[in-house]
Formats: structure tokens, C-alpha cells, sequence
């Protein structure tokens, strides 16, 4: 595995440590996990092969959308937010 620092607001770092309590995960899962999940949202490819590409279902978690269109969608408003 690579180490690597990162700075993140007060208020996700607060979140990040609920979701591993809940979990019973380091804050490192949760944030490996999550970085699953965008890299899978936003696949490497081609133009021309990204309108048939899927989302694959979701590791052994609790992902509240399953929906690749609305997850997309989430993490575009995300974004979009900051």
C-alpha cells in the first residue's frame, strides 16, 4: 500500500469517523472505500465505450444508492457544491 496524507474540512472528518465507528472500521477503510466507489463511478475509458459501461454492484457494503445514474448524479452535485 502507498501513504499518503490528505487535508479534508472538520466537519466530513466527523462524519468519516461515525461511518468507522458505526462500521467498526478504521477511518483508513472508510476512506479506501470510498475512493473505490468514486474510481468505479468514474471509469477510465474511452468516450465512445462510456455510455455502455455500468456501475458494479457495491463491495460487501451498505451503499445508500444503488442507482448509477443517481450516484453519478450525487457525486456531480458534490462536487458541484464545493
Amino acid at each position: 500500500m502507498i501513504r499518503t496524507q490528505i487535508q479534508i474540512p472538520e466537519q466530513l472528518y466527523r462524519e468519516l469517523q461515525r461511518v468507522a465507528r458505526e462500521h467498526e472500521w478504521s477511518i483508513a477503510e472508510v476512506l479506501r472505500r470510498g475512493a473505490e466507489v468514486v474510481t468505479r463511478a468514474y471509469p477510465a475509458s474511452s468516450k465512445a465505450h462510456a455510455k455502455d459501461w455500468r456501475l458494479p454492484p457495491p463491495l460487501a457494503s451498505e451503499l445508500k444508492i444503488l442507482d448509477p445514474e443517481a450516484l453519478r448524479d450525487a457525486i456531480q452535485a458534490d462536487a458541484e457544491a464545493r
